[in-house]
């Protein structure tokens, strides 16, 4: 049985660059342990998070910041070695697929056990994936993003949204040999089992915290005691407290942690939703860390000692289009779009609002990621085209209701206000009359644009998650989903059968022919690929940047 690896056509550059964001980051704190404690390890590290965690069980997750926790608390089967895209081992020592690829094995690592002390086996991993299989009520499957995009429905769905699932049935062989068993092949595995949301879980804090109650109230989610208070993994780092008031999440070392136990004592993660607010509290020593400093910062805070990590672009920021909303009738008309597209100085914008090394994107797929192609139709800024289509589609009085978020900081959109004041004084220029509606990003913007589809358009956006245009386009449009108001058959076949063609070149040519047919239809309006930046102060050591947005903690010691 062999180890697999991605197979996907790499860009040498990705991996150099990656590869350099290994070097000794500082990310640790300074330490706490002040009365005679030498050496670099314990302590306690505290990091400025951009915006509140949704909830600490993954699989009802698919934004950043509650990720950023998890993958502390948390293992999946398989991970990213740091700093790369590639694959290694995490709780599965060994993958192999059947030659039809319907078929998974995986040998596990053995003693494993979750911070409650339940046994990690083949039964526990079954355990989760029937338990995503089986989940029931509306309420929590349209909460399950991550698992409709790739597993793509249910035992019993409960929306018209999923399809027929890839998922069949999970067998434990003995307890260190766990089967999964799908009814189709998918060319996102093995990648796709890195995902966080798919991490493991323990199936006794599941059961006892009654994790699957999931509730909807108008527009608000409630999840269970487990989501909240109880998560249980075997990463290196175990939950403890969760402050709303505060704004802090508190984790400590997790001593039965496999293989990947922490150095830190306690890690930290405070929320301070203003960038600047989080530099300063840099400066002064309250934080040791945050993510996404402002580009025009980077330079000042290298200035004054601290280290500033550049990682290489692996994601794209998007305008979406609703052609479902109040405007949908006219967002339906090809024209339109096409407007919008030719509308946008996204050159201007790119130089003036964001870090170096970022570039105009000509479609939603990073040119890092296998499946790009430089031959698609391309919108560049053309004002006087975006009135002429307004005026032959009829639309020379368009009202557009337009989203963006706010508490957040995100990887490809620095600061949402900017990005949307410049975006929309572009689209003013050409006649469009813009509402805008801002709202907290883990505060309704999301349930909003990706749940109930209450926009005309949005700003939003994608960090890959692995080596494949799938994770990209395949989410973003594989299926019909509110925030995109669209139902392509054909679009939608196109991507399940660049999905389940073999690994390789004939892959990347299927994802290539998909990427001409979506920037044609043009559902949505690539803006930007960006390379984010990590900074740390100057006393901290260990954290390896990743372009995948993965860091872990488990290696941060204290200088």
């Amino acid at each position: 049985m062999q180890q697999l690896r991605l197979t996907r056509t790499r860009r040498v550059a990705l991996i150099g660059l990656a590869g350099a964001l290994a070097v000794s980051l500082s990310a640790c704190a300074e330490s706490k342990r002040e009365e005679g404690a030498g050496g670099g390890s314990g302590g306690t590290m505290i990091f400025g998070a951009a915006g509140n965690p949704k909830l600490f069980d993954p699989i009802f997750n698919d934004e950043g910041e509650t990720f950023r926790i998890t993958r502390q608390i948390f293992d999946t089967l398989i991970q990213n070695k740091p700093g790369t895209a590639d694959l290694e081992p995490s709780l599965a020592e060994k993958w192999e697929p059947s030659n039809d690829g319907k078929t998974w094995t995986f040998s596990l690592k053995q003693g494993v056990k979750f911070s409650d002390g339940t046994a990690f086996d083949a039964t526990a991993v079954c355990f989760n994936f029937d338990r995503w299989y089986n989940m029931k009520g509306a309420a929590a499957q349209s909460q399950m993003i991550y698992y409709a995009d790739v597993f793509g429905g249910f035992a019993k769905n409960e929306s018209d949204d999923y399809s027929d699932p890839v998922y069949k049935s999970c067998e434990a062989k003995d307890p260190a040999t766990a089967v999964v068993n799908l009814n189709k092949a998918k060319g996102a595995f093995p990648a796709a089992f890195t995902l966080p949301s798919f991490a493991m879980q323990s199936p006794t804090a599941l059961k006892q915290y009654k994790s699957d109650e999931v509730t909807q109230s108008g527009d608000s989610f409630t999840y269970s005691e487990y989501a909240n208070k109880h998560p249980v993994g075997t990463g290196p780092f175990k939950f403890d407290s969760w402050d709303q008031g505060k704004g802090e999440i508190v984790l400590s070392k997790n001593d039965q942690s496999p293989s990947q136990t922490a150095k830190l004592d306690k890690l930290i993660f405070k929320v301070i939703p203003d960038e600047n607010a989080r530099k300063q509290a840099l400066k002064a020593g309250d934080i040791q860390g945050y993510d996404y400093p402002a580009p025009a910062d980077y330079g000042l805070l290298r200035n004054e000692g601290e280290q500033v990590l550049v990682r290489p672009p692996f994601n794209v920021l998007y305008m979406g289009i609703n052609q479902s909303g109040e405007a949908g009738e006219k967002l339906k008309d090809v024209r339109v779009r096409q407007a919008l597209a030719y509308g946008i100085n996204r050159e201007q914008f790119v130089k003036s609002k964001l870090p170096e090394g970022a570039e105009v994107a000509t479609e939603f797929v990073p040119k890092t990621i296998s499946g790009y192609t430089d031959e698609v139709t391309k919108y560049p800024y053309n004002p006087e085209k975006a009135k002429q289509l307004l005026s032959e589609a009829g639309a020379t009085n368009l009202t557009l209701k337009f989203y963006y978020p706010t508490e957040v900081t995100r990887p490809y959109m620095p600061n949402p206000a900017d990005v949307f004041t410049s975006i929309s004084e572009d689209l003013k220029a050409i006649g469009i009359k813009i509402e805008p509606v801002a709202k907290p990003w883990n505060g309704g913007y999301k349930d909003d644009v990706q749940k109930f589809g209450k926009h005309d358009l949005h700003l939003l956006g994608w960090t890959g998650d692995y080596n494949d245009a799938g994770n990209f386009i395949g989410t973003f449009f594989g299926r019909k989903k509110p925030e995109f108001g669209f139902d392509n058959p054909q679009l939608f076949q196109a991507l399940a059968a660049a999905d389940a063609s073999p690994a390789g070149d004939a892959h990347a040519k299927a994802y290539q022919e998909v990427n001409k047919q979506i920037m044609d239809y043009l559902p949505a309006i690539p803006i930007s690929y960006g390379p984010p930046a990590i900074v740390v102060g100057p006393k901290v050591k260990g954290l390896v940047a990743s372009p995948l947005t993965d860091e872990r903690f488990n290696t941060v010691t204290v200088n």
